[in-house]
């Protein structure tokens, strides 16, 4: 009699430099994502051919601190050993921190209650050659309290069509915004951005006029008319994906120990 097969979560963590986002490229199956690599190491420690699902699909170069995945496997190997088995595999750039046995019935992305975000401005005049693949170098001082105070007006539930870019006519706009706020650290701005779930390019639009904002070429008002106006593409310039990162997707239950 054949096992049954078992649902696997993982949290990964990932520096997304060198890939083309989260997702297999189905025009490009060789292109470096992230599920390809997890695929690959999958496939060397079980023998299985999987798919992973992801709870959040973070673009080319956006990198992760607690993306969550799962998949189906007929191997009895012990959850923990998921980890150390896959690390082995995995390219250094790409860790599992994390495994865990859950009911088959969890779906990772229809029962995530909300996703974290933060993106990373560095605010200096000189480059950092520590945090050149992490962060957006903005030389120009920014008011990171104005920044902060038009952040706040995305809190709440809004149509936030304005901080997207061309969507279908069925796609759903309206999007539940728990935090958004703008954190100085010495010569670093961090932009925190909670929501049940996210538009396309909506954080780094978001950033982008926010940046306006910052930079003294918008104020407060007008990036509530931005958001306002409902139209499509019109919050902007997009930052570079380099200074954002996936932090958290938040569940209404704990996974639970790992066994």
């Amino acid at each position: 009699m054949e096992n049954t097969p078992a649902k696997i979560v993982l949290i990964v963590e990932y520096d997304g430099t060198d890939y083309f986002g989260f997702q297999l490229q189905a025009k490009h199956p060789d292109q470096p994502t992230i599920q390809l690599e997890l695929e690959k190491a999958i496939y060397h420690l079980t023998g299985e051919e999987l798919r992973v699902i992801a709870a959040s699909r973070t673009d080319t170069g956006v990198h992760a601190e607690g993306q969550v995945v799962s998949f189906r496997t007929k191997s009895s190997i012990r959850t923990r050993s998921f980890v150390t088995g896959l690390n082995h595999f995995l390219p250094e750039d790409i860790t599992v921190i994390a495994a865990y046995r859950v009911d088959a019935s969890f779906d990772v992305r229809i029962e995530a209650v909300s996703r974290e975000y933060n993106y990373y401005i560095l605010n200096r005049d000189t480059r950092s050659s520590l945090r050149r693949r992490f962060s957006f170098q903005v030389p120009r001082k920014l008011d990171a309290a104005s920044m902060d105070r038009a952040s706040h007006e995305l809190v709440g539930e809004h149509d936030l069509v304005s901080f997207t870019g061309a969507l279908g006519t069925r796609i759903k706009t309206i999007r539940r915004v728990s935090r958004s706020e703008v954190e100085s650290k010495k010569d670093m701005l961090v932009f925190h951005m909670t929501a049940n779930s996210f538009l396309p390019h909506q954080i780094r639009n978001t950033v982008g006029a926010l940046l306006q904002v910052g930079m003294g070429k918008m104020n407060v008002s007008g990036f509530c008319d931005i958001m306002n106006a409902k139209r499509p593409g019109l919050a902007g310039p997009r930052a570079p994906a380099k200074g954002l990162f996936l932090m958290k997707i938040n569940y209404a239950k704990p996974f639970g120990e790992e066994n």
